[in-house]
């Protein structure tokens, strides 16, 4: 038999404790917990494990009457699902009891509690997410999910149509699970009853969406994912911006993280398939409920100017100082990565990559200067409060950028003092 036995997580003496709580007296009251989901998965498949999620035949009353017993604090997270977290030295644990799906409408479930290991497991999505460790580590597979792990398959336990009508998100999670987890080609089944459900994206909660798509994009190597979501027509239906610009430059774009060290930023690989058309992005974000923080970063990108490699110094001090340097950053990565993945055949592009990294390097460590000059000092100066204050603080800066801040204060209270006469 396969097990996880000797995984460090499944050693930890909280969860050997929660363990031995629920399967108390051998199951004599029918009670029997196992470790399921992402921690089982992970384990076989050699990858960090985060979370550790349990599924049990006990009710979640019976789970959180055994937690005070034991002195054990549970929270009811979800008890109209049968959750409840027991936390034991800070670290939490959730408890879900097996469950039937009694109703569901491609967005919302009503469930009944249950006993049955294999309807549980035959309710979930995905083979590699419905696998089971008992309490000595040994994996329990009812739905085929130890021979997709082997050969990397992502696929939907059963009838795939009737997986993503009961929840129509299981169409983006298919794409995410194949781009952390996949090899090869999407499952074939899986892939046609994506398509096919795919207009049914709508009918779900704009944070629901941006939630898949931000961490499918936060994957090591999206490509293949967005490919395949792009082949069926997946990706336009979420992302309709994406179907004018493409997604040609992701390829070159991971390349590039990996060759230079840069931590997955989604919103960067957001950046390389949308165009950089500020109303476009305001739109989006609109649409999609971004936060504030990310409209915010892509406001800045769309809306940076573009940056010439070959501009001198002082110019790129002045582009930095007009523009937001966030935005330039990810306009000058978006335009490294596509010279990098130019450069191996064309010299002039391995040359422009080497200027763009030195031009990125000094963005990422540019502190603004700070312009000398406030309205107090020009109402100071005799102008009384209004517009003509605004106009003649601002001309001032403009002439202090194009000089290269290299003005100081007195040199600038001087010269307003000339205008204002």
């Amino acid at each position: 038999m396969t097990g996880i036995a000797d995984q460090a997580w499944f050693r930890d003496p909280a969860l050997g404790r929660i363990l031995a709580l629920l399967n108390a007296d051998g199951g004599a009251d029918g009670g029997e917990a196992r470790v399921v989901g992402g921690a089982v998965r992970n384990s076989l498949m050699g990858l960090p494990v985060n979370d550790v999620d349990i599924a049990t035949t006990l009710r979640p009353e019976a789970v959180m009457e055994r937690a005070a017993a034991a002195g054990i604090k549970a929270v009811p997270t979800g008890l109209e699902h049968g959750t409840v977290t027991l936390v034991i030295d800070g670290k939490p644990f959730e408890v879900t009891t097996l469950r039937t799906d009694v109703e569901t409408d491609g967005r919302h479930a009503k469930v009944a509690f249950s006993t049955d290991w294999k309807a549980d497991a035959e309710r979930r999505d995905l083979t590699i997410n419905a696998l089971y460790a008992d309490a000595k580590g040994e994996v329990v597979d009812l739905v085929g999910g130890l021979a997709d792990i082997e050969t990397r398959n992502i696929r939907f336990i059963g009838d795939a149509a009737r997986r993503i009508a009961e929840d129509h998100l299981r169409i983006l999670r298919f794409f995410r699970f194949f781009a952390y987890y996949g090899s090869g080609r999407p499952d074939a089944e899986g892939l046609k009853a994506c398509s096919v459900a795919r207009s049914k994206l709508t009918t779900l909660s704009a944070e629901r969406v941006w939630s898949e798509l931000r961490k499918l994009l936060g994957a090591a190597d999206p490509g293949r994912a967005l490919l395949w979501m792009r082949q069926v027509a997946v990706l336009t239906e979420i992302l309709p911006e994406s179907e004018r610009w493409g997604i040609d430059a992701i390829p070159s774009l991971i390349a590039t993280e990996k060759a230079l060290g840069w931590t997955p930023d989604p919103l960067l690989r957001l950046a390389a398939i949308v165009p950089p058309d500020a109303a476009r992005m305001e739109a989006l974000a609109a649409r999609l409920k971004l936060s504030n923080a990310e409209a915010a970063t892509l406001k800045a990108w769309a809306m940076a100017a573009p940056v010439n490699d070959e501009m001198s110094s002082a110019a790129f001090e002045r582009l930095l100082y007009r523009n937001s340097t966030d935005g330039i950053s990810t306009r000058l990565k978006l335009a490294l990565a596509v010279a990098r993945g130019k450069a191996e055949s064309d010299f002039d592009e391995m040359a422009r990559s080497a200027r763009l990294i030195k031009l990125l390097d000094r963005a990422m460590h540019w502190k603004k200067p700070q312009f000398p000059l406030n309205g107090g000092d020009v109402i100071s100066a005799g102008i009384a409060s209004g517009p003509r204050v605004g106009e003649l603080l601002a001309g001032l800066e403009n002439q202090w950028v194009e000089e290269n801040f290299a003005s100081d204060r007195a040199a600038l209270l001087a010269r307003l003092q000339e205008r204002v006469q």
